[in-house]
């Protein structure tokens, strides 16, 4: 099989949102193929028709948006696809590896009560596997497919190694129920045959699926894909994945204020690794990400190391691209837009923003003295900086700004040699002078505020604060 014909899928059930364990199945997926030219695909498996809802379609379709995870072609209907998952069960009843069943639950209960009385496999066999079809009678019946009774089957897989199950534990599985409706596992073998999906990367919860599918691939005589059972997400405590850990839909990671360049590297590391390498790029982890790299323990969630990475590319994302995502981020969670003027000073200023700037929200209260409006009201922290000393010296130095040079050079010069002139630290003078311009103690240094406000600006706020 050469690079060049790599396709993956991403099937999620339209049940509820996307969340964080479903993302990174994603994410695997999207890697996969992307770093080999190959094509990821994007499935939606709806065929429980009383849990999947238009909402929860439209919930996963967002999330992989916004986590920046196109995928190739249409999307699929796996419940527009319910007349070809039948054709192929009709196709194993004609050549004898499928067959009618028409035992009742009743009597299926029955066989399963009598075997655990003796002691025997409560595994369900029919007894019309081999009935002859002259004695079938009239009454509803699902189709089963035959098992094979001796021998073993393995699936070979790229994360798990080699996993062997004993036929004998297989089950003449259900095709197509009584009402002539296929079941989920048929129609997830067809979907992933006629998609051409040559990698299923999906998560472990699903590896005992695996032998019972690959009975449907062996009977139509399809090859097998590549399989790659991923060990599910933790939480730090060890044990599976909730809520209360924050295994919430990806939208709500969005709300939180995460980038998705983070978002997508964070997810990337979670239980998987390229030697010791951290914080990386799309194109890298395209470039370096394979199925051998996959651990075989459960990944801790660690929203520690999730903010991390998240600083680290707030940081290194180009100016007018965080902008774009911060407008976004602002919508996502129903704040004000920014006015266009607003717009043109946080894009000049990104870049004493962005420094140290974990999150959305603390990018926001960084740029507090651009959004916030005059007379700036000092926060708790920022008011204690404030006191009479203060204000007087910063009285004292206002006529040195007025006649300073509008450069960082000359602001520079000039607030250092009144500092010297007072004997007084440069920081004791720029934690007042940070008060008054943006009635924080958490912004850009004191010079990038008055660069970005400008002469006017930087003057008004200090006499605000004088008067």
């Amino acid at each position: 099989m050469s690079e060049a014909q790599v396709v993956t899928r991403f099937a999620p059930s339209p049940t509820g949102y996307l969340h964080i364990g479903g993302a990174r199945t994603a994410l695997f997926n999207w890697l996969y193929a992307r770093g080999r030219g190959g094509k990821f695909l994007l499935r939606i498996e709806d065929t429980d028709r009383e849990r999947s809802t238009p909402e929860a379609t439209e919930a996963i379709l967002k999330g992989m948006e916004w986590l920046g995870l196109d995928h190739d072609g249409e999307v699929i209907s796996q419940f527009a696809r319910a007349a070809r998952h039948a054709e192929v069960a009709g196709q194993l009843l004609a050549e004898g590896k499928a067959y009618k069943c028409f035992s009742t639950q009743e009597e299926i209960a029955a066989f399963r009560e009598q075997a655990k009385a003796e002691g025997r496999s409560t595994l369900f066999r029919s007894p019309w596997r081999d009935a002859d079809p002259a004695t079938h009678p009239d009454a509803p019946c699902v189709v089963r497919i035959k098992a094979p009774r001796e021998g073993v089957t393995v699936i070979r897989d790229k994360v798990q190694g080699d996993v062997t199950i004993r036929n004998d534990q297989l089950d003449d599985m259900v095709l197509l129920r009584s009402d002539g409706t296929p079941v989920y596992m048929l129609a997830v073998v067809v979907d992933d045959h006629d998609m051409g999906v040559t990698h299923v990367i999906r998560g472990d919860d699903h590896l005992n699926n695996a032998a019972r599918q690959m009975m449907i691939y062996e009977a139509m005589g399809w090859q097998v894909p590549v399989w790659a059972h991923i060990p599910l997400i933790h939480g730090p405590d060890g044990k599976k994945l909730s809520k209360r850990h924050g295994a919430l839909g990806v939208d709500e990671y969005q709300k939180m204020g995460y980038p998705a360049a983070g978002m997508r590297n964070y997810l990337a590391r979670l239980g998987w690794s390229h030697g010791d390498d951290e914080f990386f790029t799309d194109e890298q982890a395209m470039a370096w990400f394979d199925l051998d790299g996959i651990g075989k323990s459960p990944a801790r969630f660690d929203f520690k190391k999730l903010e991390n990475l998240s600083g680290q590319h707030i940081a290194a994302t180009d100016d007018a691209a965080l902008l774009q995502e911060l407008v976004a981020f602002l919508a996502a969670t129903g704040r004000p837009a920014l006015t266009a003027a607003q717009k043109e000073m946080m894009g000049r200023s990104m870049y004493c923003l962005k420094d140290r700037a974990r999150t959305f929200p603390q990018l926001l209260e960084k740029a507090h003295f651009i959004l916030g409006d005059r007379p700036f009201e000092p926060d708790e922290a920022a008011a204690k900086s404030l006191d009479p000393v203060s204000r007087g010296i910063l009285g004292e130095l206002t006529p040195h700004l007025q006649s300073a040079s509008w450069t960082r050079d000359a602001l520079e010069a000039a607030v250092g040699a009144f500092a010297e002139a007072r004997e007084l630290k440069l920081g004791k003078l720029a934690q007042p002078l940070r008060a008054a311009l943006s009635g924080r103690t958490v912004s850009p240094s004191v010079f990038d505020m008055m660069l970005v406000i400008g002469r006017e600006e930087t003057l008004a706020r200090l006499a605000d604060i004088a008067a």
